[in-house]
């Protein structure tokens, strides 16, 4: 069975729009793409390649698989970006689409109408870990039908007030392990969270006759 694997830059306010740059998302007239730009140094840097160092395929929405699909096949071999790149055009990618004749980047794969059925029969597969980049609404399906086994998330040092979120009013209640986390000198908290059950609940009252 195949772990899904939640990866996401958020902020304080759980904000996940357009961190890579100004142009990469602007609904909803967000005016800071680009947030994590001033963030990125090498424990940041580090943080990603440990991410992307096991084996993986790429479970995308359609607007960052068109994103994605614009930049890493043009990567030159002599970039930084280039392991990266070679990764990202190798491994399949699974995608949340309506227009499946116009996945044009190599091994790239509709999820078809249903899009959590089609989410779940991979997880029975044996392969694989499953992983999100951005996909905010994808992301928050698969929260809401309880599909996630992993939170990898990049919590940066801001408010952004508005913007496409990582959690939605429908998620499914769920328990999480922290299972490794670190601060980046610019404050960056970089969390590994596994999926732990359920939501256990107590109280802090005291029997009545101890009262």
């Amino acid at each position: 069975m195949r772990t899904l694997i939640v990866a996401a830059f958020i902020s304080l306010d759980g904000v996940m729009q357009a961190p890579g740059g100004p142009q990469e998302d602007t609904r909803g007239a967000f005016a800071y793409g680009g947030w994590i730009v001033p963030y990125a140094e090498a424990v940041f840097g580090q943080a990603m390649q440990a991410l992307f160092s096991q084996p993986f395929e790429l479970l995308l929405g359609r607007r960052t698989y068109d994103i994605f699909a614009s930049y890493w096949p043009k990567v030159k071999d002599n970039t930084e970006d280039f392991s990266i790149a070679n990764l990202f055009n190798s491994v399949p990618k699974h995608v949340a689409t309506h227009s499946p004749d116009t996945l044009v980047w190599s091994n790239s794969h509709a999820l078809g109408s249903d899009v959590t059925g089609a989410v779940r029969a991979l997880k029975q597969q044996d392969g694989a870990a499953l992983l999100t980049q951005g996909s905010a609404e994808l992301v928050q399906q698969l929260l809401a039908a309880d599909l996630v086994d992993e939170l990898h998330l990049l919590i940066h040092p801001l408010l952004l007030g508005h913007g496409r979120r990582l959690f939605g009013s429908d998620a499914a209640a769920a328990a999480f392990t922290l299972q490794h986390s670190q601060v980046s000198p610019k404050g960056v908290i970089i969390a590994r969270y596994l999926r732990a059950g359920k939501v256990q609940t107590g109280s802090f009252e005291l029997p009545a006759d101890e009262g």
